[in-house]
């Protein structure tokens, strides 16, 4: 058995340090041009020393040359959406993404094999252990952007009435829309910066020249979210059929606040369903210790006196 252990493990352990070591020195030879720096502003904001900016530029570099080379610097259309809409803009997220993956997978193979090595079981459970542990570390990237993706859609769904109504505010007072769009991207970023950041990058295309129509289609693809995609539809057809921006506006917050209200009235009653399965497994063993006990006690008492 031990002999078919060393069989199957040695080539293993050649072949990944062969080919680590391949990659090492295709990445050593072929220096090409700086990527774009991954959320150069937030760096910027937080006002991180030049020294670890550097420490950092170089780690998110080595990923991305990684993943270009293994994807050999095709992605998908679907992944680079993905991570759009999580927040990632730089064209290199995608390459990053890639090699994040294939470093867990990596260090994955090397962790499982070193820690099911010295166990006596059969050399096929080990395979198959250290491909299933492998693959599900190479998988938290996927699981951190599905979660990051959500929480942004919720924190637009969250603030989305409240920026409505600023604009709402703003346009019946007088102002344009795109100055009222401004000033409300402004006023919103201390509550929700992910909307902010939404609508000042639409703000900023259609200060390029782009029509307000292509921006509010940009804004909601790099979003995702429905309900930023369902008001630029709205705003798109008010501005073709002449109605008041105004009203528009102050119905369709109100509609996103009855949706969110509906939703969270949905949640709460399936909690009492949620409910049931805790209670089951924790509470009701304890109450029927507690009730059943004594009397489950008294009765054994009972049988071994007769």
């Amino acid at each position: 058995m031990n002999n078919i252990i060393y069989v199957l493990l040695i080539p293993m352990l050649t072949f990944i340090s062969i080919v680590a070591i391949g990659a090492s020195v295709i990445i050593s030879r072929n220096q090409k041009k700086m990527i774009a720096a991954v959320r150069l502003r937030n760096d910027i904001l937080l006002d991180i020393p030049a020294e670890e900016k550097t420490k950092k530029f170089k780690f998110i570099q080595i990923l991305a040359k990684i993943g270009n080379l293994v994807s050999h610097g095709n992605t998908k259309k679907d992944l680079n959406e993905q991570l759009m809409r999580v927040g990632y803009l730089s064209s290199a997220a995608p390459a990053v993404y890639t090699g994040i993956k294939i470093s867990l997978l990596v260090i994955g193979l090397g962790a499982m094999t070193f820690f099911l090595a010295p166990l006596k079981i059969s050399a096929s459970t080990k395979f198959i252990l250290i491909i299933l542990g492998a693959s599900v570390l190479s998988f938290i990237p996927n699981v951190a952007v599905a979660m990051k993706l959500k929480k942004r859609h919720h924190e637009i769904r969250r603030h989305l009435p409240a920026a409505m109504d600023l604009l709402e505010i703003c346009v019946s007072s007088g102002i344009g829309l795109d100055m009222a769009w401004s000033i409300v991207s402004d006023e919103i970023k201390q509550v929700s910066p992910i909307l902010a950041d939404a609508m000042s990058l639409t703000n900023f295309e259609i200060n390029l020249g782009a029509s307000r129509t292509e921006a509010m289609h940009h804004m909601a693809d790099r979003t995702g979210a429905e309900e930023l995609s369902s008001f630029a539809a709205i705003l798109i057809q008010s501005e073709r059929f002449g109605t008041s921006i105004a009203d528009v506006l102050k119905v369709y917050a109100d509609s996103v606040r009855e949706q969110i209200r509906s939703q969270a009235e949905e949640l709460a009653e399936k909690m009492a369903v949620k409910l049931i399965f805790p209670m089951v497994l924790f509470m009701f063993p304890a109450i029927l210790i507690v009730l059943a006990g004594p009397a489950f006690i008294s009765l054994s008492k009972t049988l071994a006196a007769n």
